[in-house]
């Protein structure tokens, strides 16, 4: 299975590329302002500019792209933990080659730090906006930690966007080959916008991969031809791409805590559990939502067993069977929950508390799926304020509780 390896840039890179100088940075900031919305009327307008004509863009994915005879006999879990097998090495050799094992220094070149602290701060506002309580939760974290994880945030919901957002009617496969094509412009150190600038910074400074970045993308072109999940296998994959990789492009900002026992391999399968987990709670929740759409996120053969059939997802009748199913369902879900929690506990101490939050509010979720008698098509589980409150001093003793003594193992 071919892996990217990643193309970092130093800071020099990126602010060369940028060309900042007393003459044009103000006009660059502006530029940026005036381009930074997450919401627009301009078709493809979260996608950038629209390439050369001459310009042949080959995009694909590492995982489905072309696969080999000994990838097809792979089962999903088994491919996507290559690549957890990948990022963590990639981790373990860039923390021997550096002092500092949070961040790269700054380099501090005239004119670059009130643009870079524009474009970090746009990006905190838009964390703040859309993941209040994970917001808070990264006000803990150190201030390095912190902006580079408000813009890969702000990088993953744009991308979200493209295929679920107001202009995702007009996108297509070449709007995200373009999406793919401006990623590897970021990470090259040539950002188009004010928040690309951030994430380009965030890359220059930290060990962080292209590859969950690239899957994430492959994630939304599954949504656009593919409505439907034969069995689990099929969907562990796609919860990989869409929410998993999140947790691969977090762990190298959050940092592993200095007297962890844990394995690095350990952290990053704890963090991609917790985003299977996540997803899977996204899809229990909005079963109602995404049939409306004309969407099944359910393993196709599971619904069988349980004598179910999309007839039935349609009409929207919660039965025995229904309720038999969804149990099940959320079983699952909270494997992988508790799987996820065993890493949480070895991440640095400052990057706990926002991922503990996290955790606890999305389990939380399906609880609220129970009390609603598993009706998933007309009821929306959610959390309330006040449950949230009292969530957050919880997520914040458990950030408190040292590293296990014990070595993590991969869950088998």
């Amino acid at each position: 299975m071919a892996i990217m390896l990643p193309r970092l840039c130093s800071p020099v890179d990126i602010y060369s590329n940028l060309r900042f100088s007393s003459t044009n940075i103000h006009a660059r900031r502006q530029n940026w302002s005036n381009s930074c919305s997450l919401h627009t009327n301009w078709k493809y307008a979260c996608v950038g500019f629209e390439p050369e004509s001459s310009r042949n863009f080959s995009v694909c994915s590492s995982l489905v792209a072309t696969p080999s005879e000994e990838e097809l006999s792979l089962s999903s879990e088994k491919r996507v933990y290559d690549v957890v097998l990948k990022q963590a090495a990639l981790v373990k050799r860039k923390l021997k080659s550096t002092t500092d094992l949070d961040f790269r220094p700054d380099l501090l070149l005239p004119g670059t730090i009130p643009v870079l602290k524009e474009a970090y701060d746009r990006c905190g506002e838009v964390c703040e906006e859309y993941a209040k309580t994970f917001y808070l939760g990264t006000l803990l974290m150190t201030p390095e930690r912190r902006r580079a994880i408000w813009a890969i945030y702000v990088w993953c919901r744009r991308t979200d966007e493209l295929v679920d957002g107001p202009n995702a009617t007009h996108i297509t496969p070449s709007a995200l080959d373009r999406w793919e094509a401006r990623l590897d412009d970021v990470f090259a150190g040539r950002p188009y916008d004010m928040f690309d600038a951030a994430l380009s910074d965030t890359v220059a400074r930290f060990p962080v991969d292209i590859q969950p970045f690239k899957d994430m993308i492959e994630g939304m072109r599954m949504d656009l031809k593919k409505s439907r999940y034969e069995n689990f296998d099929e969907l562990y994959l796609y919860c990989y791409y869409v929410a998993g990789t999140v947790g691969l492009m977090s762990v190298p900002v959050m940092g592993i805590a200095p007297e962890s026992k844990a394995t690095t391999e350990s952290v990053y399968n704890a963090a991609l559990a917790l985003g299977i987990a996540n997803q899977l709670t996204n899809i229990l929740r909005d079963v109602g939502e995404d049939a409306r759409r004309g969407r099944i996120y359910l393993p196709q053969d599971e619904l069988a067993q349980a004598g179910l059939s999309e007839e039935d997802i349609f009409k929207g009748k919660v039965t025995d069977r229904w309720r038999g199913f969804m149990k099940k369902q959320i079983k699952r879900a909270r494997m992988f929950f508790e799987e996820a929690e065993k890493g949480v506990t070895e991440l640095s101490q400052a990057s706990r508390w926002p991922v503990w939050a996290s955790l606890l509010l999305y389990r939380q979720i399906l609880d609220e799926i129970e009390a609603n008698d598993y009706n998933n098509f007309t009821k929306r589980a959610y959390v309330s304020k006040a449950k949230k409150l009292l969530a957050l001093p919880v997520a914040y003793g458990k950030s408190l509780k040292a590293p296990h003594p014990k070595t993590l193992e991969r869950r088998n």
